[in-house]
């Protein structure tokens, strides 16, 4: 069964939910009650070959972005429109 997790939960507890993800559990993230994404485990038949590099990080920032840095980033871009 999957679980229903809170944005701001995910957000505070994301080093916990990386590893139960790793360990094939699935989530429903939801805001205010609202389900806005779901977080899921990567198939291990997915061939890595098939994924492609959208956004290089390392080039905005050597050694690339930290998550804190980039959801702050994303935050900021969000409080714009």
């Amino acid at each position: 069964m999957e679980q229903i997790v809170g944005l701001k939960k995910l957000r505070q507890n994301m080093s916990d939910y990386v590893r139960k993800v790793k360990r094939g559990q699935s989530f429903t993230i939801v805001k205010q009650t609202t389900p806005i994404f779901r977080v899921v485990p990567l198939d291990a038949t997915e061939n890595e070959s098939e994924w492609e590099t959208i956004v290089d990080f390392t080039k905005i920032k050597k050694g690339g972005v930290s998550a804190k840095e980039l959801l702050k980033r994303l935050k900021k871009l969000g409080t714009k429109n």
